[in-house]
């Protein structure tokens, strides 16, 4: 009977936090989280993610609505941008970051394009594409004021993160399941 008690009061509270924004745990976690990628100096306006950024982003908006089918065109968009990437300004430990991070955001942009139709398969990828998007942001910077926003029950209750544009919570997981399910973790 404890058991059963404990794990309502442990899911009333998963349930309430998940749709509830905090000021303080933005202000919080805004000032305490570190980039999880290592940052390579890149000089301004030598070298732009913005491309690949604003491809990801439509893509999250389109999971955001539920819509693989515009889903998987914004993955196609992100293997094309990559495939046209100009690397020439970067030195040698730039290009290696930069391609560790592309090559392994190419695979995921290549699945969410390739499913039309399984959502489900293409928001298992977006998983691992926001941490790609995230270590790139964090790596070469961007000109554009950007959220990385948290998400506590998505990847099988592990949580996972995404990148927005906006500051209100518009949650690709679990599109109108949950729409504001999540807060906003960091600023870039």
């Amino acid at each position: 009977m404890k058991n059963i008690i404990l794990s309502a009061i442990v899911m009333s509270f998963v349930l309430v936090s998940c749709n509830q924004k905090s000021k303080q745990e933005e202000t919080v976690n805004s000032t305490t989280n570190t980039p999880e990628a290592v940052t390579v100096k890149v000089n301004p306006g030598s070298f732009s993610i913005k491309e690949i950024v604003t491809n990801y982003l439509s893509l999250k908006n389109a999971l955001t609505k539920d819509d693989s089918n515009a889903t998987a065109d914004a993955g196609k968009a992100i293997v094309t941008t990559l495939g046209k990437i100009d690397m020439k300004k970067l030195s040698d430990e730039q290009m290696k970051t930069y391609m560790d991070i592309a090559d392994d955001l190419k695979e995921h942009a290549e699945h969410i394009g390739d499913n039309a139709g399984n959502i489900a398969h293409q928001r298992e990828h977006f998983v691992l594409m926001s941490k790609d998007i995230n270590d790139l942001v964090a790596t070469f910077g961007t000109d554009q004021k950007l959220y990385q926003d948290f998400c506590p029950m998505a990847d099988e209750g592990k949580g996972a993160i995404w990148i927005s544009e906006v500051k209100d919570i518009k949650n690709p997981y679990y599109g109108s399941e949950m729409l504001t399910c999540g807060s906003v973790r960091k600023e870039f």
